[in-house]
């Protein structure tokens, strides 16, 4: 790669509970099986992606309460398989989504430590939270946790665990003692210290809270990718500014935006196939969902090959969708909607095949390759984390035809530079001095963040 240029990385996303896998597809196959789970992280490897991605629910998706017939369910948890992972690959990054409100930091490092001995400093972690009482439902202390309060104790969590990482410092006290208003905690971490000292940590929030989160504790972000160049790059240094009013160095916050991507010999050929990926997105049962969703009605006794319905989104009573956040803006999507099936003669699918999301990146190898570029050097993003519509191959073509391109442009690496997922993302060692964490030691932070008992 040229001093001149910004390096492009790359990540793949495994998905969890979707309606984005195009099943009826021949090449899509079980997202259960971990032979699934090891093809795609070997290609990701073999195309020298950063990471691999877990993501991951901690329930299924319901629509009055049904759930949607092409939601994943009985997927395997993602610890054990991120850790058979680490036995069949060398060098790429394991990152699992785990919630941080029901869960405990002793159990969260004790966890992440093991995986990331097992991978030699390969681990990562992607910190969600859940306030919503739907999901709390399977869980003791079911939604006992205020909405405002989320992200509060998910600073708590990632801090606490990271106490107890840094409790095994040859220099440090062993007692972990930790009294705030999450928890209550004293004693001792019985796992060996990490490989990497903190294993990476990735965000994913985009409220206010959620930013303010990420940029003070994580180490990369799984970013929205906006509509716009302006409003992505506005997005890139609001988080950078955000990392340095927080005494970080922005560029040790990586933004890495959730994308996809289709390809074809010519532009024609791309756009056809980025179609034919949303029709097959879009079956008559989702086409339903998805309308569901934004009228807040259970619509599945309407013809999916028929007209929207002639009624208004209901958005007085309760959520009809549980497991997604609520359309807000709903009425203004309906008489949208309502717009565009009047103009082009659309069907409930058809529109839904309509406005759903294109692939992000469609074109050939060569000028997809250019366009992945000239994003990281126009600085709307530091990497991507590709979010393949087939599983476990999608990801073959990128692999085959796109990386050699990036690599012809040099922006893109040849082999790993480093043994551990720190050091293939740039970031620096972390908490081999117990200062060495800036959001657990950032000026004016309260004395249970500084891991001050």
């Amino acid at each position: 790669m040229t001093d001149e240029l910004r390096p492009v990385h790359l990540a793949a996303h495994f998905p969890g509970v979707n309606h984005h896998t195009v099943w009826s597809d021949p090449r899509s196959g079980s997202h259960i099986d971990f032979d699934s789970f090891v093809q795609l992280a070997r290609t990701a490897e073999r195309g020298l992606f950063d990471f691999f991605f877990l993501a991951e629910g901690l329930r299924l998706r319901e629509r009055a309460g049904r759930i949607h017939d092409l939601d994943v369910v009985g997927r395997p948890d993602t610890l054990p398989v991120l850790t058979g992972l680490a036995a069949v690959t060398d060098r790429i990054g394991l990152i699992g989504t785990i919630n941080a409100t029901f869960n405990e930091p002793a159990d969260l490092a004790r966890q992440f430590a093991t995986l990331d001995l097992l991978s030699n400093g390969r681990a990562g972690w992607n910190v969600v939270t859940s306030a919503d009482a739907f999901t709390g439902e399977n869980f003791r202390r079911g939604g006992y946790l205020d909405l405002a309060d989320r992200y509060v104790r998910a600073a708590d969590q990632v801090a606490a665990v990271r106490q107890f990482w840094d409790s095994r410092l040859p220099c440090a006290e062993d007692l972990v003692v930790r009294h705030s208003p999450q928890f209550d905690i004293r004693g001792r971490f019985d796992t060996p210290r990490p490989v990497q000292g903190h294993p990476v940590v990735l965000q994913a929030g985009d409220s206010a809270d959620g930013r303010d989160f990420g940029a003070r504790t994580a180490d990369g972000i799984f970013a929205r990718w906006w509509e716009t160049a302006e409003q992505r790059r506005d997005s890139y240094a609001d988080f950078k500014s955000r990392a340095s009013g927080f005494g970080r160095d922005p560029e040790h916050l990586k933004i890495f935006p959730g994308v996809s991507i289709a390809l074809g010999d010519s532009q024609a050929e791309a756009e056809h196939n980025d179609y034919l990926i949303r029709k097959g997105q879009i079956t008559p049962q989702t086409a339903l969902a998805l309308l569901s969703h934004v009228w807040n009605r259970d619509l599945s006794d309407l013809d999916p090959d028929g007209p929207l319905p002639s009624f208004d989104p209901d958005v007085d009573r309760p959520a009809l969708v549980q497991g997604l956040s609520r359309r807000n803006d709903a009425g203004d999507l309906a008489q949208r909607y309502r717009t565009i099936a009047e103009e082009k003669n659309l069907s409930i699918r058809e529109l839904i095949i309509e406005v759903s999301a294109s692939r992000t990146f469609v074109g050939t190898p060569r000028t997809v390759a250019r366009a992945l570029s000239d994003a990281i050097q126009d600085r709307q993003a530091d990497g991507f984390i590709l979010v393949p519509h087939l599983t476990p191959s999608g990801l073959d073509e990128v692999v085959d035809k796109v990386v050699p391109e990036l690599q012809d442009l040099g922006v893109y690496r040849t082999e790993y530079p480093g043994s551990t997922l720190r050091e293939n993302l740039g970031l620096p060692p972390a908490g081999l001095l117990p200062e060495a964490d800036p959001a657990a030691h950032r000026v004016g932070a309260p004395a249970n963040e500084r891991g001050v008992a």
